[in-house]
């Protein structure tokens, strides 16, 4: 069943396209990559699913409705939830207090945080760092964690909107590459057993070919291969214009005798 459906999308922004009649579907519990090289247009295409840019043309529908152009917030309440490259946390805040925080904002309870915010949803909280293996540092302040381990937190914040969509921006960036790993391990486990679809884009392409069930290629704004990781490595176009750099030949050989 399609969750999210990207219908003829388009952007200019000035006499540049950066993103020319884009057109994809994903589906509840896959994992759906955009790739390409700098300046392709994955952030144009990822910002307009997300309601930070606003269409041309074309639409975007999540779960049979239009969602096209409508702000970020509203987005969010729809069920959309959304990961960023740098993590975004209060660092003056616990663990737990960062998603609890975010729990409170689900419930529309900001205007009542009181002294007493630190016991609210407190239980949700640590139900949703159990799940991404963090509940045993919930009371320790976010800004002492190493930054994967803040990176899992940052999905537990998303995670509490109750997503039925995900997007990850960047997830891997500033990682280690045993904790990119385990986080694309992490991330593609809770979609499958939540029914989460997740888009996202990287620039790892270990991290693309191992945890993706599709990807996505643009170039300069148009997508020249869409399909499964086998399909995109045998692509000749893609092979011709991307896939030719050093890192992404390891991760198609890694990914070809893993």
């Amino acid at each position: 069943m399609t969750l999210l459906a990207a219908e003829g999308l388009r952007k200019s922004f000035g006499g540049v396209v950066a993103a020319r009649d884009v057109s994809f579907a994903l589906a509840a519990g896959e994992m759906l990559a955009i790739i390409g090289p700098n300046g392709a247009g994955k952030s144009t295409v990822f910002n307009m699913v997300g309601g930070q840019l606003r269409p041309d043309a074309g639409r975007v529908v999540l779960d049979g409705q239009d969602i096209t152009g409508r702000p970020p917030r509203q987005v969010c309440r729809l069920g959309v939830g959304r990961t960023f490259q740098v993590a975004q946390t209060f660092l003056s805040f616990s663990v737990a207090g960062n998603v609890q925080m975010a729990l409170i904002a689900r419930h529309g309870q900001t205007r009542n945080v009181t002294a007493d915010a630190a016991a609210m949803h407190r239980a949700d909280a640590l139900a949703l760092l159990a799940r991404v293996g963090m509940d045993g540092a919930a009371d320790r302040p976010i800004g002492e964690l190493a930054y994967g381990d803040v990176k899992r937190v940052e999905l537990a914040i998303a995670l509490a909107a109750s997503p039925r969509l995900l997007l990850m921006d960047e997830p891997t960036a500033g990682m280690a590459p045993r904790e990119r790993a385990a986080l694309m391990r992490l991330a593609a486990a809770i979609a499958r057993d939540a029914g989460i679809g997740v888009l996202f884009t990287e620039h790892d392409m270990d991290a693309v070919f191992a945890h993706a069930d599709r990807i996505l290629v643009l170039v300069r704004g148009s997508i020249i291969a869409q399909g499964t990781p086998e399909q995109v490595r045998a692509d000749e176009e893609v092979r011709r214009v991307y896939l030719g750099t050093t890192g992404l030949r390891a991760a198609l050989r890694a990914r070809r005798h893993g």
